[in-house]
């Protein structure tokens, strides 16, 4: 965890209260390092709602909804997977907005199409189209994941200010 982690839980905790907003995460490649982070601040209960570590492909599906053929045709790491992850997450809970990450932080698994430090996020809120964005982040395995973690946390306050 970073001081810059901990501002952004701060900060989106605050917002979420204010707008009395509930909040959950579909991680992957971060092994549950959001959840982890909000819930690291006292009243977060307010508005972190539930996370979902998903890393195994059955668990996406199991936890998630996301569906075999998904899983097959595009693979974990993909924009559809997220997209559908982050849909699962508003479906399974009781939050108003989620963000899902799937990802290849190393130091294996990368490929020519999809290198390591390939990392797919999705934004699902309640009553808006789920969207998804495609980042790619340098350095170790520690790095990529932390680097995915503060992206994440970025545009979930982003989301709840503008919510």
């Amino acid at each position: 965890m970073t001081s810059q982690h901990l501002q952004l839980a701060r900060q989106i905790l605050e917002t979420c209260q204010q707008k009395q907003l509930k909040i959950a995460a579909a991680e992957s490649c971060t092994g549950g390092w959001v959840a982890k982070i909000m819930t690291d601040l006292a009243g977060s209960s307010a508005v972190f709602d539930r996370g979902f570590v998903t890393y195994s492909d059955m668990a996406k599906m199991e936890m998630l909804g996301v569906s075999n053929a998904t899983l097959d045709n595009h693979g974990a790491v993909s924009e559809e997977t997220v997209l559908a992850m982050a849909s699962g997450a508003l479906q399974h809970s009781e939050a108003d907005m989620t963000v899902a990450i799937s990802g290849i932080a190393g130091p294996g698994g990368g490929s020519m199409e999809k290198p390591v430090g390939t990392v797919w996020f999705a934004w699902a809120q309640k009553g808006k189209p789920t969207t998804a964005t495609l980042q790619h982040f340098n350095g170790d395995r520690n790095a990529v994941r932390r680097q995915a973690v503060t992206f994440a946390l970025e545009r979930l306050l982003q989301m709840a200010r503008e919510h």
